[in-house]
């Protein structure tokens, strides 16, 4: 199966009951978090961690990094090669409200040759890569 990569509002809204998501994103977490397929960015892990501490406090901060540590989702970090690609991708699409993690992500993304991706994020809806700006991730749920 081709590599997922799992953005903050995925593994928000598998945490916390209340968010809208909730459901989906607990299904998908059931259904795929045995194939070995999940990616992330440690980004993606501190940005997860501070909203969950922020949000549901820190028990639930720690249990999502508990989790992480079982390898269900694998963690990539953010190079320099990736932070030079999420500047040229923060200033190619200057009309666009992409945060820095959103920029890394999509760079560590294409990097890796990664398709698809579970986010409640817009942002990863809009986003075009390639030559002519004409490829589009396939985005989850």
């Amino acid at each position: 199966m081709p590599a997922i990569f799992v953005d903050t509002g995925g593994f928000y809204a598998a945490a916390d009951a209340s968010d809208r998501g909730h459901a989906a994103a607990r299904t998908w977490f059931e259904t795929r978090g045995t194939t070995g397929d999940l990616v992330t960015s440690d980004y993606v892990f501190v940005e997860t961690w501070c909203l969950l501490r922020a949000r549901l406090g820190r028990d639930a901060a720690m249990a999502f990094w508990d989790a992480m540590q079982t390898g269900v989702v694998r963690t990539y970090g953010v190079g320099s090669s990736d932070l030079i690609e999420a500047r040229r991708i923060a200033s190619r699409w200057a009309d666009q409200d992409f945060s820095v993690v959103d920029c890394t992500s999509f760079a560590l993304m294409e990097r890796l040759g990664i398709q698809e991706a579970l986010a409640f994020d817009a942002h990863f809806r809009i986003y075009r890569h390639g030559p002519r700006r004409n490829r589009s991730f396939r985005v989850f749920p």
